[in-house]
């Protein structure tokens, strides 16, 4: 089956929603590189990469998937198929964009909380004389911490 023969199998509705689709380079390569057959598939028809869940919803022999008796299946069909992964109704960038607000708006909310809504003590510190019983407790070295030997002794 020739690649003209395949077009023209596909239904109106995936011609009109390859024809809707928005195309985008991913790679920084040149855009007008030639289209270059893939030798693997050996004449089979190198169909658009669309993925059945675009396609409008009735009017297929097969309701479920969304294809025509007939239709050449594409060669991606596990990715494209109606059990692939779902298509982002919102793009990558204002999802993004969306997570960073209610992200920052978290953080913001527990800023506030911690810092603006966190009531005054209600009792003033306890203050000891002679700079904190410094003297009464033996002094500064007194209060260091013990060096721990091997054989047990302090």
């Amino acid at each position: 089956m020739t690649s003209s023969v395949a077009t023209l199998r596909l239904s109106k509705g995936a011609l009109r929603a390859t024809a809707s689709l928005r195309c985008s380079r991913t790679a920084s390569t040149v855009a007008s590189r030639p289209h270059e057959t893939d030798p693997q598939l050996a004449g089979y028809p190198e169909l658009p990469w669309v993925s059945n869940q675009s396609l409008p919803a009735r009017g297929w022999w097969d309701q479920q998937e969304r294809r025509n008796f007939g239709d050449p299946v594409h060669e991606y069909d596990e990715v494209l198929s109606m059990w692939g992964p779902d298509i982002p109704h919102v793009p990558p960038r204002k999802a993004l964009l969306q997570f960073s607000l209610a992200a920052s708006g978290f953080v913001a909310f527990g800023l506030l909380c911690k810092y603006a809504l966190v009531p005054e003590r209600p009792t003033v510190p306890r203050e000891y004389p002679y700079s904190g019983l410094v003297r009464e407790l033996g002094g500064l070295e007194e209060n260091k911490a013990r060096e721990y030997t091997e054989d047990g002794d302090e």
